[in-house]
């Protein structure tokens, strides 16, 4: 059996951790993971790992011509979605010049890209969406990510794009929580907390993400592909199931809306998607948000 070579960029990220964790247990699959920096994975068996800023085009050129890929995995981004509002520039060299960049290797090398986009990308008023819906961003964060989209489909290269919404998972040496372990953690402190009511997703379980992520490389499926968590609900929805499981106090909880908060970016209100494709055509089928939070206390032990 030939094996396919699969190279993993932001491989220190969420994402990155589980698709390597998730490869490396299939013998066809010869996993290459690559982030800027020193490796951060807590095992170092099953794959091999290369430094790689994809901001620096001449190292992503000498990567990808020393690796040949069959595939390229690009879940590297910035995603702080307030951050991206207030450092433009920065946002824009990762979120778009960078995936030039790989484009640029990829039709060099001959690689099928796979490029990581999200649910930002639409204007949220009329989610769930189906991937032939039409984007209209309403951040910075969703315009970059939806310039690097059409950088990639008006490319002469074989690509697929991946979108999500609202990843959520554990992973090592991470600095940022989800939602599922900050309402336990402050349930448990005692700790009283506001979650909206008026923003709807269809949160994501980092290795569903993974997974559908996988489907896509190994057939390499072309096109837009949604894969996301199948439960729409809103934050304080999540919230109230996150006390649920963990026998936590719900009158902590209280309802509030958007407008509560102050944010430089807007939020889309109402996302999520319509997994009707990815389903039909890849075999994805995720877990529910309720054993999201069973694999996570199991994960973290809680």
């Amino acid at each position: 059996m030939k094996t396919k070579k699969i190279l993993i960029t932001g491989s220190n990220g969420l994402l990155g951790q589980k698709l390597v964790e998730l490869l490396v247990r299939n013998p066809a699959i010869e996993t290459v993971a690559t982030a800027k920096g020193a490796n951060r994975l807590p095992f170092q068996n099953g794959y091999s790992y290369l430094e790689m800023d994809i901001t620096n085009a001449e190292e992503v050129d000498m990567v990808v011509g020393k690796v040949l890929p069959d595939v390229i995995i690009h879940s590297a981004a910035m995603t702080n979605v307030d951050q991206c509002e207030s450092e433009k520039d920065n946002c824009w060299k990762l979120n778009v010049t960078a995936v030039e960049t790989l484009i640029s290797a990829c039709r060099k090398y001959g690689v099928f890209l796979e490029h990581l986009s999200t649910d930002f990308v639409f204007d949220g008023t009329s989610g769930p969406y189906k991937e032939e819906d039409l984007p209209n961003p309403i951040s910075f964060y969703g315009w970059s990510k939806y310039a690097a989209e059409k950088a990639v489909m008006s490319s002469d290269i074989n690509w697929a794009i991946t979108r999500t919404v609202l990843v959520y998972g554990i992973a090592h040496d991470m600095s940022r929580s989800n939602i599922i372990l900050w309402v336990k953690k402050s349930l448990e402190e005692g700790k009283a907390i506001k979650v909206v009511t008026d923003q709807f997703r269809t949160p994501t379980l980092a290795e569903d993400l993974a997974q559908g992520c996988f489907l896509i490389a190994d057939h390499k499926a072309q096109g837009i592909f949604h894969i996301s968590g199948k439960d729409f609900l809103t934050p304080y929805e999540m919230a109230l199931m996150t006390a649920d499981y963990f026998s936590l106090d719900k009158s902590l909880i209280s309802p509030t809306d958007a407008s509560a908060f102050s944010q430089p970016a807007r939020r889309p209100p109402r996302t999520g998607f319509d997994l009707k494709k990815s389903r039909d055509i890849l075999g994805y089928e995720p877990h529910t948000f309720r054993e999201g939070i069973a694999l996570l206390a199991e994960q973290s032990q809680l």
